[in-house]
């Protein structure tokens, strides 16, 4: 930041740090709350939803959910076909019934499955070409998304936000 005091140039070397409202604020919670551990949570909830909505709408104008793109990005990324118990475990968001999900990405056509000959309860899932092809036209519009949520804070930032969340998931 710079000043201009009568022909002369202060330069501060610092930026003013941007003040943001406090959960408690933007809920308009009129008592702090009641532990620390509950603003985090309530924090991570209410974070998590604000991301998600503008992913859920890209995904329904490309007929997919969430779970379902997740689970097309798990079988590409693999390269090979998976059983649907090791699918379900890798996932972001937990379903409570894979069977259906991928019923459903059977059904449009974007994943095929198959019976495991030694063991008929293991069900194995690959993507199909035409679910190759929905997710190399998503990947563009879900990396430009990412950037749109999250371009305003910097790499430091991200890193040490990362690093917290992974905390967070491993309890000690």
């Amino acid at each position: 930041m710079n000043r201009k005091f009568a022909n002369t140039t202060i330069v501060f070397p610092y930026t003013v740090p941007v003040t943001h409202p406090t959960l408690q604020q933007e809920i308009k919670k009129k008592r702090p709350f009641d532990i620390p551990e509950q603003e985090a949570c309530l924090n991570l909830f209410r974070t998590a939803s604000f991301l998600d909505a503008d992913f859920d709408a890209l995904f329904k104008r490309h007929g997919l959910t969430n779970a379902q793109y997740n689970v097309l990005r798990i079988l590409r990324g693999e390269g090979t076909r998976m059983p649907s118990l090791a699918v379900a475990q890798r996932l972001i968001t937990r379903v409570p019934d894979i069977t259906r999900l991928v019923d459903r990405l059977e059904k449009s056509g974007l994943v095929k499955r198959e019976r495991c000959t030694e063991d008929r309860r293991v069900v194995y899932v690959s993507i199909t070409a035409k679910g190759q092809s929905l997710l190399a036209g998503l990947d563009e519009p879900v990396r430009d998304l990412h950037r749109a949520q999250l371009s305003h804070m910097s790499k430091k930032d991200l890193a040490e936000l990362s690093r917290l969340l992974s905390a967070a998931r491993t309890p000690a």
